[in-house]
């Protein structure tokens, strides 16, 4: 018989979203899962359509009606509501300065959802000094990541341009999150490809142990080592004891961000593994070690259906490579795709189980890790198919900090709508990275990057004296 709650059926938490409970523990401050963003349009906005467009998409996409609860034994489990009955608000900041709006909006950013029975998520209309007119919108993680939610953005925007506008077709449907749901539950359920992707990792783990590499060195691995009076050591302690974050972010122009788009394209690689070369070249010249592993996020939507059913599909893994000095830049980027390839295929296995059975093969003290980072990048924009059809209306989109992060540095790259350029987003605990560390950084994974695009037959290592 299946549970119900308030006349729904229920279901338990996925392992994407039990991976955000899981960090949840570590974090006193529940708006760590909180996601802010906001989306403007230079063009006059009918407030009422707009609204209308917004109830629209709510009845599409069943992430969005998702509600928690928790069983006698504390287990969290979740259903869909029916539909959306909530009061759309509009704020109006056209007496604000930019950065009055931007500071409100912030701080509606950092309150956290009530977990029990409650919308997990707030979208509010707004107009800004600058004349642009659009919504500010904040969900938890648990519901969605940044593809469900620029996704749910966009779905917005048709059905608004489907009312107003001749010719713009009424967007397809979104796809059943329910439906996905029970594919993932199913695959958890003890399925054979569950088996090969613990297989897979397994393997991985078991070959060898990684090493720590540090933002400036073999600093903090000193230290652990000398903490622990065991010299072998290979992790360290990367955070500090303040979850407390800031976000720091650089800006890489369309004409240079097009050159590293163009070498991808030439040599069949994905930019994420372009980056990853960049940041694992820059550990390796400081740190003079050839293996290196920096945690990467996996976005798991490889089918039509994934990609539009909403929810949080995201799972991280570390990612380790060893590549030699004596490698070509090309022969390494090649390294990565091939591996990342590897990952793509396994990604639904569960990043918690994966930390665990490391953990148990490579005993080390808690709180000490082989990752001195974490990446993201966000191929997706509003620029998709559908929306260049309301010629050259211009939009503004931003995200907002929720202030805690229970890692030292998370860096997520996405791409500018104006001109199509990279913004670097360095999110990083005060405490344990500086915005200074971060731009030497950024300053020389772009001199890796290039030099490495200009030169792909370049060994690494002439690479890193040149930069």
């Amino acid at each position: 018989m299946m549970r119900k709650r308030k006349g729904y059926p229920v279901y338990p938490l996925t392992v994407a979203q039990k991976f955000h409970t899981f960090y949840l523990q570590f974090c006193q401050k529940p708006q760590v899962l909180n996601i802010g963003t906001s989306l403007t349009i230079g063009a006059d906005i009918d407030l009422s359509v707009l609204k209308q467009s917004i109830y629209k998409a709510y009845e599409r996409c069943e992430a969005m009606r998702l509600r928690f609860a928790k069983d006698k034994e504390g287990t969290i489990y979740q259903y869909v509501v029916d539909k959306e009955e909530r009061d759309i608000e509009f704020v109006d900041f056209s007496d604000k300065t930019m950065e009055e709006a931007e500071s409100i909006m912030r701080g509606w950013t950092e309150v956290p959802f009530k977990l029990e029975d409650s919308p997990m998520n707030r979208i509010v209309m707004i107009r800004t000094s600058d004349g642009y007119t659009g919504l500010y919108m904040l969900v938890s993680h648990l519901t969605m990541d940044a593809q469900s939610l620029i996704l749910f953005f966009k779905d917005i925007v048709e059905l608004y341009c489907n009312a107003l506008y001749e010719g713009v077709e009424y967007p397809k449907d979104m796809a059943s999150y329910i439906e996905q749901l029970q594919k993932d539950l199913a695959y958890e359920a003890g399925s054979k490809a569950q088996a090969r992707d613990a297989a897979f990792f397994e393997q991985l783990i078991d070959a060898s142990e990684p090493i720590y590499n540090g933002i400036t060195g073999k600093r903090e691995l000193e230290a652990a080592r000398a903490e622990t009076g065991n010299p072998d050591l290979r992790v360290a302690r990367n955070v500090s004891d303040s979850v407390e974050s800031a976000l720091d972010i650089f800006h890489l122009e369309g004409e240079p961000t097009k050159r590293l788009m163009d070498f991808c394209e030439k040599y069949h690689v994905s930019l994420v593994c372009l980056l990853l070369m960049g940041l694992r070249s820059y550990y390796q010249k400081l740190n003079g070690n050839d293996d290196v592993s920096i945690n990467t996020a996996i976005a798991r939507r490889a089918t039509l259906k994934e990609k539009k059913s909403g929810g949080t599909r995201i799972h991280s893994f570390p990612f380790r490579t060893v590549i030699s000095e004596d490698q070509t830049f090309l022969e390494g980027v090649y390294a990565i795709r091939d591996l990342q390839n590897e990952y793509f295929r396994h990604a639904n296995y569960d990043p918690v189980a994966y930390f665990a059975y490391r953990a148990r093969k490579y005993p080390n003290p808690q709180g000490m890790t082989y990752e001195p980072m974490s990446l993201t990048y966000q191929p997706m924009t509003l620029k998709e198919k559908g929306l260049d059809k309301l010629g050259d209306i211009k939009y503004k989109t931003k995200w907002y900090p929720n202030g805690v992060t229970t890692q030292a540095m998370y860096l997520t790259v996405m791409h500018r709508p104006e001109d199509n350029g990279l913004d670097f987003n360095f999110e990083h605990q005060v405490k344990a990275v500086s915005r200074e560390q971060l731009e030497v950084m950024y300053y020389y994974v772009c001199r890796i990057m290039f030099k490495g695009v200009e030169r792909p037959n370049l060994k690494i290592g002439d690479i890193l004296k040149l930069v």
